[in-house]
């Protein structure tokens, strides 16, 4: 059988007790990085006086996974097998979904553990209504790629929630601004750790603030949604419609993501 165990994200306290019974039990961990694990089993068992001693591991991530698959038989299920990731949930946005759909495909047993998770605890903590949301996990450094990535994220009806290192927050939020500058945005970092913090502001404001910051931890990012004035209504109804130019360009502004200013000069020229 195969169980996937999601461990802390940061408070150690957030190991649950069906995840420690089965990392007990386990005979073979599959980890995202054995080294990791080691570790973390470590500081498990002194705070839980609990025994992890006599584990195999084997290391099973994103750039090892297609030989590790190769190597595998149902008779490797037998045994009582164990996969973690570093931190948090395996298969969200971290490895452990090709293992899944073996056991889906070679008929082996297999069972997730609930636990925790960055993109929910964020997502609960933004405070935004919305109930759907599409997570993005971490956005590709340059390119066009990201700049395409990033529009889809804007002129999408869901929420956006997605991951960013602290080198390339700040390029984020100036990028943000530029494309939507009154857009909502939510931040958090260090989920569940001494450090944890929380901010929710528009994307200019928020540019602003971290500019002179010296920005660390890891962070969730979550952006509104771009709100919709109606299934029926485009820009040439907007456009024909007797309004003040200033609150035209409001409603042009959300409805393209482009400034209100721009639009609102435009419009004047008109």
């Amino acid at each position: 059988m195969l169980t996937l165990v999601p461990t802390p994200i940061g408070n150690l306290d957030d190991i649950s007790k069906r995840s420690l019974d089965a990392l007990l039990e386990a005979e073979l961990i599959f980890c995202e990085d054995t080294r990791v694990t080691k570790k973390l089993l470590h500081l498990l068992g002194e705070k839980n006086n609990l025994d992890f001693s006599n584990k195999e591991y084997k290391s099973y991530h994103s750039h090892n996974e297609n030989q590790i698959l190769k190597t595998l038989t149902p008779d490797t299920f037998t045994k009582n097998v164990v996969y973690v990731s570093d931190a948090g949930m395996p298969c969200v946005s971290d490895p452990g979904a090709t293992l899944v759909d073996y056991c889906i495909q070679n008929g082996v047993t297999y069972d997730v553990i609930p636990g925790a998770n960055a993109v929910l605890t964020a997502y609960a903590m933004s405070g935004f209504t919305h109930t759907t949301f599409s997570f993005h996990g971490f956005l590709d450094h340059k390119g066009a790629s990201r700049a395409s990535k990033l529009n889809d994220i804007l002129n999408d009806s869901n929420l956006g929630i997605l991951y960013e290192s602290p080198h390339r927050l700040l390029k984020l939020l100036e990028e943000l601004a530029r494309l939507d500058e009154n857009r909502t945005i939510f931040l958090v970092k260090e989920i569940s750790k001494l450090h944890q913090t929380t901010f929710k502001d528009n994307s200019k404001n928020l540019f602003e603030k971290f500019k002179n910051e010296n920005i660390r931890g890891e962070w969730v990012v979550i952006i509104e949604p771009k709100e919709t004035i109606g299934q029926n209504l485009d820009l040439a109804d907007i456009q024909s419609l007797d309004l003040p130019p200033k609150i035209k360009a409001k409603l042009l502004s959300k409805m393209t993501g482009k400034k209100v200013k721009d639009i609102y000069n435009e419009l004047l020229e008109n």
